[in-house]
């Protein structure tokens, strides 16, 4: 477990999903981050040109305060393009157990998914610093994230899947520590004609809801 970087994603617990960010747009996307104070953002490395656009992320938006991590890292080879990269922390739909246990060996923040109980204990046993409970709404939604906290009370989650404007501040009242969002707020048209004020407005209302229960972005 990484408890610096828990401890930073605590104060700002929110991690948008950039898939499909073209390259171009990378400057774009840093200064959107910054307007609306989102911290965390990954790039996901299934999508045409993502290590590129994922390079570039790391490197530019280390100069703005943004911490950037690799996401759908699958394989160790994924993971070895991410740290090539330069990101931060890993995300992956799933739990492969030489990736989570390699990236507790190099104290790298890794935040795997896992959806049932016994996969959520077993995750968490192989060295993840978080879990990302995905798809959570194929389960309830915040429901489930509250029915988990009950034996559940020591390990970190992150909702991903189905957060919304209408009940991103019922997964944190759930119990949910970190939130995650992407195709509804990065939309992939919208990054590529270069629409960032839209994306701009849709992560300014979706922060704005649960953004006062936080102490975002202060040392």
């Amino acid at each position: 477990m990484n408890s610096v970087f828990l401890e930073e994603f605590r104060k700002s617990p929110f991690l948008g999903i950039a898939r499909g960010l073209p390259p171009k747009q990378v400057l774009n996307c840093i200064e959107t981050c910054v307007k609306t104070n989102l911290k965390f953002i990954e790039v996901p490395l299934n999508t045409e040109n993502a290590a590129l656009a994922l390079k570039s992320l790391c490197k530019e938006g280390k100069k703005k305060g943004l911490v950037v991590g690799a996401g759908t890292v699958i394989t160790e080879r994924n993971l070895q393009i991410a740290l090539d990269c330069e990101a931060k922390f890993i995300v992956s739909p799933g739990a492969n157990s030489a990736l989570v246990q390699k990236c507790a060996e190099k104290n790298i923040p890794c935040i795997p998914g896992a959806l049932t109980p016994t996969e959520i204990m077993h995750a968490f046993m192989l060295g993840a610093t978080a879990i990302k409970v995905f798809p959570v709404s194929s389960l309830g939604g915040e429901k489930y994230i509250k029915e988990l906290r009950g034996p559940f009370k020591e390990i970190p989650l992150l909702a991903c899947g189905g957060v919304k404007e209408d009940n991103i501040k019922d997964y944190f009242k759930a119990g949910s520590d970190f939130v995650s969002f992407g195709a509804s707020v990065f939309t992939v048209s919208e990054m590529e004609n270069g629409n960032w004020q839209d994306i701009e407005k849709k992560l300014t209302r979706l922060l704005s809801l649960a953004a006062p229960l936080f102490q975002q972005n202060k040392p």
